[in-house]
């Protein structure tokens, strides 16, 4: 699907006066600047996934680091395992951002969705207002009443043999009747003090560029850019019983108990055996 412009659609723009447009112009005065990671900021009315367009504009070499795509709306947006990622129109922040991480061995980019949910749930904490966490390896959960849900998630793709794309999905002003499932959950219904998208995600996209350049700086390495800790700190995921899905339809089920230098989570089985998890779907099993 070829994205439009926010600005081709002004008749539809304020249809629901809850949820008003990004400023496009704004965004870019707020966070483009010289020496700064962001080359340019582009909000586009409606498209199939921020994450294939901007892949496809850096396999065409038609994007630079610091690329920023906003979508108000995604027809066909991807999480982890291929699901599936719908929401309203203007309800949530949909962003894709290209990444070049020139000086960091590729052994370490896999921390970059980590980095990310950092990120994002620092932004999110300062300026929303909502107590936040992080699951294991990509979801941003909330507490609804006094439910765990997940309020977000997070998928990175390659772009060549040179280049990242980190696409960030964020339910903001979702409501209950417009849950996709029992288990979603938005900043709203967590309780935010504010629902702004325009501060939101200049303050997710300034976190990112302070963490995305304390990794860069320390050569991606997770523990002296304070990267591990933090994410550890974060994680709702460690000291629960988790049940690992794994590739080759096999499971694995123990204590989460850290995440090693690579990223990958270490669950404690109860023969005593302590195995790193790289790729799987986690189930919390046992609340916090």
């Amino acid at each position: 699907m070829t994205p439009r412009d926010a600005a081709d659609e002004n008749n539809n723009r304020w249809s629901d006066l809850d949820r008003p447009p990004l400023g496009a112009a704004g965004l870019r005065r707020a966070l483009v600047r010289d020496g700064g990671l962001y080359c340019g900021i582009e909000v586009v009315q409606r498209t199939g996934s921020t994450n294939s367009d901007l892949v496809a504009r850096a396999l065409a070499g038609d994007a630079d680091e610091g690329a920023v795509l906003v979508a108000e709306e995604q027809t066909s947006g991807r999480g982890r395992l291929d699901r599936r990622w719908t929401a309203p129109a203007r309800s949530g922040l949909f962003f894709s951002v290209l990444l070049k991480p020139a000086e960091v061995p590729v052994a370490r980019w896999g921390w970059l969705p980590l980095l990310t949910g950092v990120a994002v749930a620092t932004g999110l904490a300062r300026v929303a207002g909502v107590d936040t966490a992080l699951k294991w390896p990509n979801d941003l959960l909330v507490t609804v009443g006094d439910e765990e849900r997940k309020a977000g998630g997070i998928l990175a793709e390659r772009a060549g043999e040179d280049a990242v794309v980190v696409g960030v999905g964020i339910n903001v002003t979702l409501r209950a009747e417009e849950l996709p499932v029992p288990q979603a959950g938005s900043l709203a219904l967590a309780g935010a003090v504010t629902t702004d998208r325009d501060p939101l995600l200049r303050a997710v996209l300034r976190s990112l560029e302070d963490w995305y350049g304390r990794w860069r700086a320390a050569g991606g390495d997770p523990a002296r850019s304070g990267l591990q800790e933090t994410y550890a700190a974060g994680c709702a995921t460690l000291g629960r019983t988790v049940r690992a899905e794994l590739p080759g339809d096999r499971s694995l089920v123990g204590e989460a108990v850290a995440v090693d230098g690579d990223g990958r989570l270490v669950i404690a089985t109860e023969e005593g055996v302590q195995e790193p998890v790289g790729a799987g779907d986690i189930v919390h099993l046992r609340p916090a």
